[in-house]
C-alpha cells in the first residue's frame, strides 16, 4: 500500500469511529507498525489547516472533530455542542477523582467534607468515572477512577495534560 493509501484509509477509520481510534487499532487494522501512525495522522491534519475540521488526539485515540470557532455555527444546526454542564459538587468530585485515583466515596467526602453519593452516582451515569475495584480493609470501600470517556469530554491526551494543582 502507498503511503497516500495508508493516510486515506486512516482519514476514513477515524472518521468512521464512534470512538476515538488508538495508534495501536489502526496499526493492526492496517498492518503497520503503530508507531508510524502519528505521522501519518500528522500528515493528514496538514491536510486540514485551511477546513473546517482537525483530528484531535484524546483519549488514547484520534477523533476528527469541528474547529472549535465554529461551534456557534453547529449549534445553529440544531446540534448541541456542549453536554449540560456538571453541577459544581459534581465538578468537585470528579476532580479530586481525576487526580487521587483510585480514591473512595470515604477519601472524597473527607477532602469535600461533605458527602457524594449524588455527585459520584451521576458521574457514573455519565461514563465519565467508573468503579476501579475494591481497596483492601474494613468494608472492602469501592474504588473510582476517570474513564476513557472522561479523557474524551475534556479533549485531554491522557491524565499527564491535566494541569498541575497543589492538593492538601
Amino acid at each position: 500500500m502507498t503511503l497516500q493509501e495508508a493516510e486515506q484509509i486512516i482519514e476514513a477509520l477515524i472518521f468512521a469511529a464512534d470512538e476515538p481510534v488508538s495508534p495501536g487499532r489502526l496499526g493492526e487494522l492496517l498492518e503497520l507498525d503503530p508507531k508510524n501512525i502519528p505521522a501519518l495522522v500528522e500528515r493528514i491534519q496538514q491536510r486540514y489547516q485551511d477546513g473546517g475540521l482537525m483530528i484531535r488526539e484524546v483519549g488514547g485515540g484520534y477523533q476528527i472533530v469541528t474547529k472549535p470557532e465554529f461551534a456557534p455555527w453547529i449549534e445553529k444546526l440544531g446540534r448541541p455542542v456542549v453536554h449540560a454542564p456538571l453541577s459544581q459538587a459534581s465538578t468537585e468530585t470528579l476532580a479530586i477523582i481525576a487526580y487521587r485515583q483510585p480514591v473512595t466515596k470515604a477519601e472524597i467526602e473527607e477532602i469535600r467534607g461533605v458527602r457524594c453519593d449524588s455527585a459520584v452516582n451521576n458521574l457514573l451515569e455519565r461514563g465519565l468515572i467508573c468503579e476501579l475495584g475494591r481497596k483492601d480493609g474494613p468494608g472492602r470501600p469501592i474504588m473510582y477512577g476517570v474513564t476513557e470517556k472522561f479523557l474524551v469530554h475534556f479533549g485531554l491526551k491522557s491524565l499527564d495534560d491535566l494541569p498541575p494543582v497543589s492538593i492538601t
